[in-house]
């Protein structure tokens, strides 16, 4: 796809800017998917693209974690198969059919998210008993949450979070990084599908690949320094952010 140069120079700063924020408490689309329909792109490719961009950042995330130990690859790596091929179907679906119904739903859905973390202070602040058995939690959210990602998207990251803390019991710092997994793997996962179908801009995706290196090797860092604190903030930040931009056309 031919762009102006300068173009190119913005959507690396959106995928800088993307990537910081994804590491932290996911939601990074909210500043990706709209650069890339700025720049142009059609609707589907502007979501393979995105796909293919956010990929890497989240990888640099998983591995930053995984070094630091927050990543339990036994207890994680069903959820993550999982949400691989439930995001295959979804993204697939999305080629056929639209998503406008989600397009309503989901906003409230999120407001409950926020209102149920406002309302539970410490919530995600230490490691409590599991509610859930959790080869029974892989198959549930990894299929769900992936099939969603895949066909949706936003609002991903906040699901598995809150599921994770409240049924699994896990204390936030190691909820983003499991997230941070199953996200990559449902990321790969749809875009294997948009790339067969060819929806997804090469260049485009390079430049903002650049910028998203770099930004979720920033966020991850301060993850790592500041743990649960931030995370807890920025996460209300972002649910917030993805609610209103996803009630703004009505």
């Amino acid at each position: 796809m031919d762009l102006a140069p300068h173009v190119y120079v913005l959507l690396f700063g959106a995928g800088l800017l993307g990537g910081f924020i994804d590491s932290i408490a996911g939601g990074g689309g909210l500043i990706t998917v709209p650069a890339l329909l700025w720049a142009g792109l059609p609707p589907q490719l502007a979501l393979g693209t995105n796909k293919a961009q956010s990929s890497f950042g989240t990888a640099i995330a998983v591995s930053r974690y995984a070094q630091a130990g927050l990543v339990q690859w036994a207890e994680v790596r069903l959820a993550a198969l999982l949400s691989f091929l439930g995001s295959m179907g979804g993204a697939y679906v999305l080629t056929l059919v639209g998503n406008d119904a989600l397009k309503k739903a989901i906003p409230w859905m999120l407001l409950a998210v926020v209102a149920y973390v406002i309302a539970s202070p410490r919530l995600g602040t230490a490691t409590t008993r599991a509610r859930m058995n959790a080869f029974l939690f892989s198959w549930i959210f990894g299929l769900t949450l992936g099939f969603y990602d895949g066909f949706f998207g936003p609002g991903t990251g906040a699901f598995w979070i809150l599921a994770l803390v409240t049924l699994l019991g896990q204390e936030l710092t190691h909820a983003n990084a499991f997230t941070k997994v199953v996200n990559l793997a449902s990321n790969l996962g749809s875009l294997v599908v948009f790339a067969w179908l060819g929806h997804v801009a090469p260049w485009v995706a390079l430049a903002m690949i650049g910028g998203q290196l770099i930004g979720s090797r920033l966020g991850s860092g301060l993850v790592l320094k500041h743990g649960a604190g931030l995370i807890r903030g920025a996460f209300l930040t972002v649910v917030l952010g993805l609610i209103l931009k996803l009630l703004w056309p009505a």
